[in-house]
């Protein structure tokens, strides 16, 4: 399990807490929070994963195909 996913455990539980004792109103929040926190943890992620300033590449290809700058 990631880092921030037991947060999505707590959820679930205290969702099945409400709703076993009737707490409707909570129940339905506590479905919202739970899509919302699984899509902030998600996007957390692909950030951690995602290079420096946006850059999908290290070294940008050049004419000779070996990097930006060529040498004589």
């Amino acid at each position: 399990m990631a880092k921030n996913e037991w947060i999505l455990d707590v959820l679930s539980d205290l969702n099945a807490f409400a709703v076993a004792n009737g707490m409707n109103a909570l129940a339905e929040q506590l479905d919202d929070t739970r899509l919302i926190a699984a899509a902030e943890i998600a996007s957390m992620q692909d950030e951690a994963r995602a290079p420096a300033h946006g850059n999908k590449v290290r070294f940008k290809p050049g004419p000779g195909g070996f990097g930006k700058h060529q040498h004589a």
